[in-house]
Protein backbone atom coordinates (compact mmCIF):
# COMPACT_ATOMS: atom_id res chain seq x y z
CA UNK A 1 0.00 0.00 0.00
CA UNK A 2 1.44 3.01 -0.82
CA UNK A 3 1.81 6.04 1.58
CA UNK A 4 -1.08 8.22 -0.26
CA UNK A 5 -3.60 5.40 0.35
CA UNK A 6 -2.63 4.44 3.50
CA UNK A 7 -3.12 8.09 4.61
CA UNK A 8 -6.65 8.33 2.62
CA UNK A 9 -7.49 5.21 4.51
CA UNK A 10 -6.65 7.04 7.83
CA UNK A 11 -8.57 9.98 7.01
CA UNK A 12 -11.69 8.07 6.62
CA UNK A 13 -11.47 6.36 9.21
CA UNK A 14 -10.79 9.36 10.99
CA UNK A 15 -13.46 10.98 9.59
CA UNK A 16 -16.47 8.57 10.35
CA UNK A 17 -15.00 8.05 13.68
CA UNK A 18 -15.77 11.88 13.91
CA UNK A 19 -19.04 11.70 12.45
CA UNK A 20 -19.89 8.54 15.22
CA UNK A 21 -18.65 10.86 17.66
CA UNK A 22 -20.52 13.98 16.85
CA UNK A 23 -23.48 11.62 16.56
CA UNK A 24 -23.26 9.99 20.29
CA UNK A 25 -22.56 13.36 21.44
CA UNK A 26 -25.27 14.61 19.88
CA UNK A 27 -27.75 12.20 21.06
CA UNK A 28 -26.10 12.52 24.91
CA UNK A 29 -26.53 16.11 24.54
CA UNK A 30 -30.18 15.50 23.26
CA UNK A 31 -31.15 13.07 26.26
CA UNK A 32 -29.45 15.34 28.86
CA UNK A 33 -31.28 18.54 27.83
CA UNK A 34 -34.56 16.36 27.43
CA UNK A 35 -33.41 14.87 31.32
CA UNK A 36 -32.67 18.89 32.25
CA UNK A 37 -35.52 20.26 30.82
CA UNK A 38 -37.85 17.25 32.42
CA UNK A 39 -36.70 18.31 35.94
CA UNK A 40 -36.77 22.29 35.16
CA UNK A 41 -40.34 21.72 34.55
CA UNK A 42 -40.82 19.16 36.91
CA UNK A 43 -39.33 22.28 39.76
CA UNK A 44 -41.48 24.45 38.40
CA UNK A 45 -44.64 22.70 38.79
CA UNK A 46 -44.10 21.69 42.32
CA UNK A 47 -43.07 25.71 43.20
CA UNK A 48 -46.67 26.00 40.82
CA UNK A 49 -48.09 23.55 43.10
CA UNK A 50 -46.73 24.42 46.39
CA UNK A 51 -47.24 28.40 45.93
CA UNK A 52 -50.75 27.15 45.11
CA UNK A 53 -51.66 25.18 48.46
CA UNK A 54 -49.97 27.39 50.50
CA UNK A 55 -52.31 30.34 49.62
CA UNK A 56 -55.52 28.26 49.12
CA UNK A 57 -54.75 27.68 52.77
CA UNK A 58 -54.07 31.10 53.73
CA UNK A 59 -57.45 31.67 51.91
CA UNK A 60 -59.11 29.00 53.75
CA UNK A 61 -57.68 29.93 57.06
CA UNK A 62 -59.05 33.96 56.42
CA UNK A 63 -62.63 31.96 55.63
CA UNK A 64 -62.44 30.44 58.60
CA UNK A 65 -61.33 33.48 61.36
CA UNK A 66 -64.05 34.94 59.10
CA UNK A 67 -66.87 32.76 59.86
CA UNK A 68 -66.11 32.18 63.83
CA UNK A 69 -65.89 35.65 64.28
CA UNK A 70 -68.98 36.13 62.34
CA UNK A 71 -70.52 33.81 65.05
CA UNK A 72 -68.48 35.71 67.76
CA UNK A 73 -70.63 38.62 66.83
CA UNK A 74 -73.78 36.75 66.74
CA UNK A 75 -73.62 34.92 70.18
CA UNK A 76 -72.65 38.56 71.47
CA UNK A 77 -75.91 39.95 70.32
CA UNK A 78 -78.18 37.11 71.73
CA UNK A 79 -76.32 36.91 74.73
CA UNK A 80 -76.43 40.64 75.58
CA UNK A 81 -80.00 40.57 74.91
CA UNK A 82 -80.63 38.10 77.03
CA UNK A 83 -78.63 39.54 79.61
CA UNK A 84 -81.02 42.84 79.41
CA UNK A 85 -83.94 40.84 79.06
CA UNK A 86 -84.18 38.54 82.08
CA UNK A 87 -83.62 41.22 84.93
CA UNK A 88 -87.18 42.48 83.60
CA UNK A 89 -88.71 39.26 83.20
CA UNK A 90 -87.34 38.48 87.05
CA UNK A 91 -89.20 41.55 87.91
CA UNK A 92 -92.28 40.46 86.99
CA UNK A 93 -92.33 42.35 83.55
CA UNK A 94 -93.98 40.34 80.95
CA UNK A 95 -92.06 40.09 77.39
CA UNK A 96 -93.57 42.16 74.78
CA UNK A 97 -93.33 41.81 71.13
CA UNK A 98 -90.60 43.86 70.43
CA UNK A 99 -88.23 41.47 72.48
CA UNK A 100 -89.76 38.40 71.77
CA UNK A 101 -89.06 39.45 67.79
CA UNK A 102 -85.39 40.63 69.26
CA UNK A 103 -84.54 36.92 71.12
CA UNK A 104 -86.15 35.08 67.82
CA UNK A 105 -83.91 37.36 65.45
CA UNK A 106 -80.66 36.75 67.47
CA UNK A 107 -81.13 33.45 67.58
CA UNK A 108 -81.69 32.67 63.80
CA UNK A 109 -78.68 34.63 62.82
CA UNK A 110 -76.99 32.92 65.31
CA UNK A 111 -78.43 29.34 63.36
CA UNK A 112 -77.07 31.23 59.95
CA UNK A 113 -73.70 32.02 61.18
CA UNK A 114 -73.73 28.35 62.67
CA UNK A 115 -74.75 26.81 58.69
CA UNK A 116 -71.91 28.99 57.43
CA UNK A 117 -69.31 28.10 59.37
CA UNK A 118 -70.15 24.86 58.22
CA UNK A 119 -68.53 25.38 54.78
CA UNK A 120 -64.87 26.01 56.39
CA UNK A 121 -64.55 23.32 58.77
CA UNK A 122 -62.90 21.17 60.41
CA UNK A 123 -66.24 18.79 61.43
CA UNK A 124 -64.81 19.54 65.08
CA UNK A 125 -65.18 23.07 65.27
CA UNK A 126 -69.12 22.65 63.61
CA UNK A 127 -70.11 20.20 65.83
CA UNK A 128 -68.92 22.84 68.40
CA UNK A 129 -70.67 25.78 66.94
CA UNK A 130 -73.96 23.73 66.48
CA UNK A 131 -73.97 22.78 70.15
CA UNK A 132 -73.47 26.95 70.95
CA UNK A 133 -76.34 27.45 68.64
CA UNK A 134 -78.29 24.45 70.62
CA UNK A 135 -77.55 26.03 74.08
CA UNK A 136 -78.36 29.88 73.49
CA UNK A 137 -81.61 28.34 71.69
CA UNK A 138 -82.03 26.51 75.05
CA UNK A 139 -82.05 29.08 77.14
CA UNK A 140 -83.47 31.54 75.29
CA UNK A 141 -86.56 28.98 75.72
CA UNK A 142 -86.06 28.56 79.08
CA UNK A 143 -86.29 32.85 79.39
CA UNK A 144 -89.83 32.01 77.71
CA UNK A 145 -90.70 29.35 79.94
CA UNK A 146 -90.01 31.32 83.11
CA UNK A 147 -92.35 33.99 82.01
CA UNK A 148 -94.91 31.43 81.13
CA UNK A 149 -94.26 29.43 84.75
CA UNK A 150 -96.95 30.26 87.62
CA UNK A 151 -95.63 31.57 90.85
CA UNK A 152 -95.57 28.37 91.91
CA UNK A 153 -93.13 27.51 89.33
CA UNK A 154 -91.09 30.38 89.30
CA UNK A 155 -88.14 28.91 91.48
CA UNK A 156 -87.80 25.51 89.23
CA UNK A 157 -88.38 27.96 85.77
CA UNK A 158 -84.98 30.19 87.18
CA UNK A 159 -82.64 27.29 87.98
CA UNK A 160 -83.60 26.10 84.95
CA UNK A 161 -82.85 29.53 82.89
CA UNK A 162 -79.16 30.11 84.81
CA UNK A 163 -78.66 26.15 84.28
CA UNK A 164 -79.19 26.74 80.35
CA UNK A 165 -77.45 30.18 80.56
CA UNK A 166 -74.39 28.58 82.19
CA UNK A 167 -74.30 25.97 79.67
CA UNK A 168 -74.27 28.39 76.96
CA UNK A 169 -71.40 30.19 78.31
CA UNK A 170 -69.88 26.85 78.22
CA UNK A 171 -70.03 25.62 75.28
CA UNK A 172 -69.34 29.07 73.91
CA UNK A 173 -66.22 29.04 75.47
CA UNK A 174 -65.36 25.68 74.35
CA UNK A 175 -65.62 26.73 70.91
CA UNK A 176 -63.78 29.95 71.96
CA UNK A 177 -60.81 28.04 73.11
CA UNK A 178 -60.83 25.30 69.77
CA UNK A 179 -61.32 28.11 67.18
CA UNK A 180 -58.15 29.56 68.38
CA UNK A 181 -56.19 26.34 67.95
CA UNK A 182 -57.72 25.65 64.00
CA UNK A 183 -57.15 29.28 63.40
CA UNK A 184 -53.21 29.23 64.57
CA UNK A 185 -53.32 26.18 62.89
CA UNK A 186 -54.55 26.75 59.54
CA UNK A 187 -54.14 23.17 57.90
CA UNK A 188 -57.04 21.65 59.60
CA UNK A 189 -58.96 19.56 56.81
CA UNK A 190 -61.87 21.39 55.20
CA UNK A 191 -65.08 19.68 56.26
Amino acid sequence: MSEVTGTLITGVIAFAAAVIGAVIAGRYAKSGAEAGGRKAVEAALAQVHGQAAAEHWQWVRSQRHQSFAALFAAFAALDEALARIAPEVRQGVALGEEARRELGERALDLQAKTSQLALWGPIEANGLAYEVTEKSIAAVSSLLQVERASSTGMSAAWTGFDRARGEMAQAHATFLQRAGEIVRDPRQPVS
